[in-house]
């Protein structure tokens, strides 16, 4: 007998209404999708998804047994193996950015590369300048943990940075080093550490394989093979980040002291910016105002107090409330903030390619099930023009607080 299969006009319409509580559980999970940068991303966490150490996402919720559609969001909790190494055969060492004190997205695609590079006998070793604030280097593939403390490391001192990686060369005799060719530090100091040690390094590396690494050269135009060196200066999406073993991250320190160099650059702090004149390509923190921004004054008071530059969506755009080139997405700027804040923006495709390379994403919006909440790290439902005074009403009283501490 053939099998009739029977349509479900309800399942059908909960999954047209956004507005309904099982509308969420009702779209298809997405496994991949295409980065920035062309490289493809797979979901770690999606159903049935098969690791590359053979380890399998299993659904403990029901849903791929027949199970109710409300049940497909409950979260699914896996032990990952720990992968332990008593004593390496050689190291991969990683200088991570750590912009803020955590791992970026950018970090965590180079120790995803040291991590391919050092194999089952390698040791990744992340090394570290100052006080951090990141709790996950295990699940991010570092075996071992260098931190080199020190207020000479803080702020601006490449001088003194080089002489502590020189330092860590003599100890641990890495095979590779790995620095991010990023603005962020890692560029400038993989090419300073570079001519200490009288190397050529590898630049704006997006591939290795077979002993060799591809690099863009001709302004990002063409690509550049070449035999791999020690010093390697990887771009964004090099590789895939680790996310299916954990590791132990264990510390370890340096032998000898760290050899103070004849400082030729001060650091004088940070100088205030105003955010209006950042550009969107670059600006690190951005508060994008959409259709469901109806109080614009509001929307600059906020930017204000939180210090973020101002973007928009098309609609916002066209409908006068902001200029042309504060319009963010596939027809706009491409934007690749640390933190990005969508207020009242639904998520039209062409902006969600836009923020593809944003760290976190935050929503606030009225509509649980628009596009931008599916997309968004932290998502906030409500009003906009509410939550706007309640975010400025907390920044205010947090800086009213740091003034009377510091008095």
């Amino acid at each position: 007998m053939s099998e009739i299969i029977r349509r479900d006009p309800r399942a059908e319409w909960i999954a047209r209404n956004r507005l309904h509580p099982l509308h969420a559980a009702m779209q298809p999970a997405q496994h991949s999708w295409m980065g920035p940068n062309g490289l493809v991303r797979k979901n770690p966490h999606g159903m049935g998804f098969v690791g590359p150490n053979g380890l399998k996402r299993i659904d403990r919720s029901g849903a791929q047994q027949g199970g109710s559609s409300h049940k497909r969001t409950a979260a699914v909790e896996v032990q990952l193996p720990l992968h332990q190494l008593a004593q390496p055969t050689f190291y991969i060492n990683v200088v991570p950015d750590m912009v803020g004190g955590r791992l970026s997205s950018h970090d965590r695609d180079l120790l995803g590369l040291a991590r391919q590079l050092a194999g089952q006998d390698g040791a990744v070793l992340a090394v570290v300048f100052g006080e951090h604030k990141e709790s996950n280097f295990a699940t991010a593939g570092v075996d071992r943990l260098l931190v080199l403390p020190g207020s000479e490391f803080d702020g601006y001192a490449p001088e003194q940075r080089v002489q502590g990686l020189r330092a860590v060369d003599n100890q641990f005799s890495p095979r590779h080093w790995l620095l991010p060719d990023s603005r962020s530090g890692g560029g400038e100091l993989g090419r300073r550490f570079a001519a200490a040690l009288g190397e050529r390094p590898a630049t704006r590396v997006w591939q290795v394989k077979e002993g060799q690494c591809i690099g863009r050269a001709g302004a990002g135009l063409e690509d550049l093979a070449r035999p791999l060196p020690r010093l390697i200066l990887a771009a964004a999406e090099c590789a895939e980040p680790v996310s299916e073993t954990r590791h132990e991250a264990l510390p370890v320190e340096l032998s000898t002291s760290v050899a103070r160099s004849l400082a030729r650059i001060e650091d004088l702090g940070a100088v205030a910016v105003d955010p209006a004149a950042i550009p969107m390509a670059e600006a690190e923190f951005i508060l994008s105002g959409g259709n469901g921004v109806k109080d614009w004054a509001l929307f600059h008071r906020a930017a204000q107090a939180l210090g973020a530059t101002e973007g928009a969506s098309r609609v916002a755009v066209d409908d006068g409330f902001m200029p042309r080139d504060r319009q963010v997405g596939a027809t706009g700027t491409w934007v690749t903030a640390r933190v990005y804040v969508a207020v009242g923006i639904s998520g039209a495709i062409q902006h969600l390619q836009g923020i593809g390379a944003c760290d976190k994403v935050v929503a606030i919006n009225m509509d649980p099930g628009c596009d931008m909440i599916k997309r968004a790290d932290l998502a906030v439902i409500g009003d906009s023009a509410a939550i706007l005074e309640a975010l400025i009403a907390a920044v205010e009283a947090y800086r009213s607080a740091a003034k009377r501490d510091a008095a």
